[in-house]
């Protein structure tokens, strides 16, 4: 739903080369680009979003829409009997977020956020590491995903849309703590710098501690120097994630261990995270049992409005 430059750079591509979905249409507002977009992948060209949703050939839906366009067409296509994996950030509120869950669940429907990295091996590759006490204890974990200035008519700079910087950049740093630190954390303070004429955020930062003290500090921006990485400090030594959030197919990740007086960097095989999450999707289809996938989106949701309101009350 929708010719977004993820879907067609990434997400399609990774759609036909996964062999359990079938790329059925592709929908688009316009024509012209509808068109376009079916002759390249080899699908149908179908006009407009409602005209998609009556489709019957047509049973998992991926939605790269802006955050603000979300609520609308979610809550249409579940409506429809539709299972949905959705662009982050899913929900512009926590309150969004409890009735699209609420809408799924009593539909029995998949809705699914579409946090691409979390697939990618090295994450588990560095949660093994963890559980075999190479750090010892985590104490801290720092997210940081910044990049510099986008053009100025990018929807991430659009209110109405769902832009600024938490719900785009922020978001990955939210949901990288939560893989480690777990989902009972806690804003204990944050700053979101909005410097667009209708405020949009910028950049922003927060502290966030889980029930066991463990800290995850994390900063995000549309302003900066290019960092997509994450380090996590234990009691014994530390690990750094050099690129964790858009990694390319061809990509080989590194990943650096550090221990007093050692230190070594371990590069593992390139993987497709585009690809991984979508057999993911067709796992979770496959049982039936989208409770996991329902905590997450609420988790996640749950924390961006506190990240907000904590700045807010500065």
């Amino acid at each position: 739903m929708g010719c977004a430059n993820i879907a067609d750079r990434s997400v399609l591509p990774a759609i036909i080369a996964t062999d359990r979905l079938t790329l059925v249409g592709v929908a688009s507002r316009s024509r012209k680009k509808a068109l376009n977009f079916a002759d390249k992948f080899h699908c149908s060209a179908i006009v407009g979003y409602d005209a998609l949703l009556d489709r019957q050939d047509i049973d998992l839906i991926y939605m790269p829409l802006p955050t603000g366009l979300h609520d609308y067409w979610m809550e249409k296509a579940l409506k429809k009997g539709k299972h949905l994996l959705v662009e982050k950030s899913l929900a512009g509120s926590y309150g969004s977020a409890q009735r699209m869950v609420a809408l799924a669940d009593a539909r029995k429907l998949l809705l699914m956020e579409n946090f691409m990295f979390l697939h990618h091996p090295q994450h588990r590759f560095v949660g093994d590491l963890i559980s075999r006490g190479e750090i010892g204890t985590v104490r801290l974990l720092k997210a940081f995903f910044g990049f510099p200035p986008l053009a100025p008519d990018n929807f991430r700079y659009d209110k109405a849309l769902g832009g600024g910087a938490l719900l785009d950049a922020g978001a990955y740093t939210v949901r990288v703590s939560e893989v480690f630190l777990g989902s009972h954390l806690a804003v204990k303070s944050a700053h979101l710098e909005g410097s667009t004429p209708d405020g949009v955020d910028i950049n922003g930062g927060a502290f966030l501690v889980n029930e066991f003290g463990q800290i995850s500090q994390i900063a995000f921006g549309f302003d900066n120097f290019y960092q997509a990485n994450y380090e996590i400090w234990g009691s014994r030594g530390k690990i750094t994630v050099e690129r964790a959030f858009g990694v390319p197919p061809f990509w080989r990740p590194k990943i650096v261990v550090e221990k007093q007086d050692e230190r070594k960097t371990v590069t593992l095989p390139a993987d497709d995270h585009f690809r991984r999450i979508l057999e993911a999707a067709v796992g979770v289809l496959d049982s039936e049992d989208y409770t996991k996938c329902y905590a997450e989106v609420l988790s996640q949701a749950r924390l961006l409005q506190e990240i907000r309101e904590s700045a807010y009350r500065e």
